[in-house]
């Protein structure tokens, strides 16, 4: 056993030596302070040419998204919270007892899935004020 993790671990450490032999890319480093400050202004440059976010574009999909996701939470939680239900109306004594445990994990992650929801819905009814 103490042999197999042996030759493992020499393996492992030859492999990885290789990879990293292998994978080295060349570094491509301006000549002068002039080359890099050029590309730098290049580098703005390009940023200033670009199209600004539209914002109500922005919203929109914000929208979306969050709607999309709170109704599949919605869904979920329903559909767990039913299960849950049934099988404590089915269950026995013990298996109740089994049952109201999984109930505190169940409500604890409602509230965190919901307030999470809540919070970016906040975020962003405070930040499309600005």
């Amino acid at each position: 056993m103490l042999k197999n993790s042996k030759i493992c671990t020499i393996i492992i450490t030859i492999f990885l030596t290789i990879i990293m032999c292998v994978s080295c890319t060349p570094v491509y480093a301006a000549d002068s302070l002039d080359e890099i400050m050029s590309g730098a202004d290049t580098f703005i440059e390009k940023g200033k040419d670009k199209q600004t976010v539209d914002p109500k574009l922005l919203s929109s999909t914000s929208d979306m998204v969050f709607n999309t996701l709170l109704a599949i939470a919605i869904i979920i939680a329903v559909i767990v919270g039913m299960i849950i239900g049934i099988q404590f109306m089915v269950a026995g004594v013990e298996e109740k007892a089994k049952i109201k445990e999984t109930l505190l994990p169940y409500v604890i992650s409602c509230i965190v899935v919901f307030g999470a929801f809540g919070i970016w819905k906040i975020a962003v009814t405070i930040l499309s004020s600005w």
